[in-house]
């Protein structure tokens, strides 16, 4: 059997040819270009491509797979990947290193969506990265005003029709003000950014509803108490296939809201959550998650159980709802069923 390994470079690509049955490898350089590494499969006529996941790895799998090319993408934050204690390290070293691991069977996979879902998770984080920058112009506008005196209403008052009012008669252009008021023309350029981004973030959300309204599937998880629009087409576009899991604890490892397991001798104990995944849904489930504490009722009864009424435990208790509501979204979607509220006997 014939694998050949690319270490995935911006500019250039560092190939592994290598021989399972005898390890016989040899090293080829290109270009990073759909040509080049095309050029590269037909002459090497490899039985399996195993590549990193990375930016480019969706379109090589797109152009390759189109060629009837077995691919294997994998996962470098997994364990066997690291590296450790090494004298040498090279793209080259990478490329045999992969090869070698997917030789033996010890290579994580990593899944890789169509090209349309992969461009859905890319609007919707696009979305998010837009809405954190509105909200460090928000906190720069108020750090302007708390430092020129101005103090602002608290949570969301100054940000309504009157209090942008407000804002508008404090800013002046840049160029008008004198060097004592310049916080002034600061205002200014921050609020014509915020308004932009505001304009740009409907414009997307438009966009994001009119894909939505296309799914059904996003309109089965709206049927959850809580759940609005766009956490139901994050867990949409990130879970695609619900068959690829085959139980409920492969869909929380896969978002790293499982605790890690510390397993020494006869000491054993839990950490903190993996964290691994998608940060944006874990994020927006724990969001929902806070919500659903006053829409749901089994997400409200499942927070008091446990967290027992303690301080200590709140958040312990809103990751394992949050987690427990990515679990019950992914057997709606595998099962094309509306949302049931189920008893807390059979929640896990």
């Amino acid at each position: 059997m014939k694998i050949l390994a690319l270490d995935l470079g911006k500019y250039k690509t560092v190939a592994c040819e290598y021989e399972v049955e005898s390890g016989r490898h040899r090293f080829h350089t290109i270009l990073t270009t759909p040509a080049a590494l095309q050029q590269l499969v037909l002459r090497v006529q490899p039985e399996q491509v195993v590549i990193e996941i990375c930016n480019i790895a969706g379109w090589l799998c797109d152009l390759l797979r189109g060629m009837g090319l077995t691919v294997l993408v994998a996962n470098t934050s997994d364990e066997a990947w690291r590296w450790r204690k090494v004298r040498r390290k090279s793209d080259r070293c990478d490329a045999l290193k992969l090869a070698r691991l997917a030789a033996l069977n010890q290579v994580r996979e990593v899944y890789i969506p169509s090209l349309s879902i992969r461009q859905w998770r890319a609007l919707i984080a696009f979305r998010q990265q837009l809405v954190r920058r509105r909200s460090k112009v928000k906190n720069h506008i108020r750090d302007l005003l708390v430092s020129a005196g101005q103090l602002l209403p608290r949570g969301a008052q100054c940000w309504t029709q009157l209090g942008r009012a407000h804002l508008e008669a404090l800013a002046h252009p840049l160029a008008t003000v004198d060097w004592a008021e310049l916080w002034r023309g600061q205002l200014e350029i921050e609020l014509r950014q915020l308004q932009a981004l505001q304009e740009e973030i409907a414009k997307i959300e438009e966009k994001l509803q009119a894909i939505a309204s296309a799914d059904p599937r996003v309109a089965l998880l709206r049927t959850v108490p809580g759940v609005g629009p766009r956490l139901a087409e994050a867990i949409v576009a990130l879970v695609d296939r619900p068959a690829r899991f085959h139980e409920a604890a492969q869909v929380s490892a896969y978002i790293g809201m499982v605790p890690k397991e510390l397993d020494s001798g006869e000491t054993r104990r839990r950490g903190p959550i993996t964290k691994q995944g998608s940060r944006l849904v874990r994020s927006l489930l724990v969001e929902v998650a806070w919500a659903a504490l006053r829409y749901n009722s089994w997400a409200r009864a499942l927070y008091e159980r446990i967290s027992g009424g303690k301080k200590s435990r709140r958040k312990i208790a809103i990751v394992a709802v949050g987690r427990r509501l990515l679990v019950r979204c992914w057997a709606m979607l595998r099962d094309g069923t509306r949302w049931q509220a189920p008893t807390l006997s059979n929640s896990a």
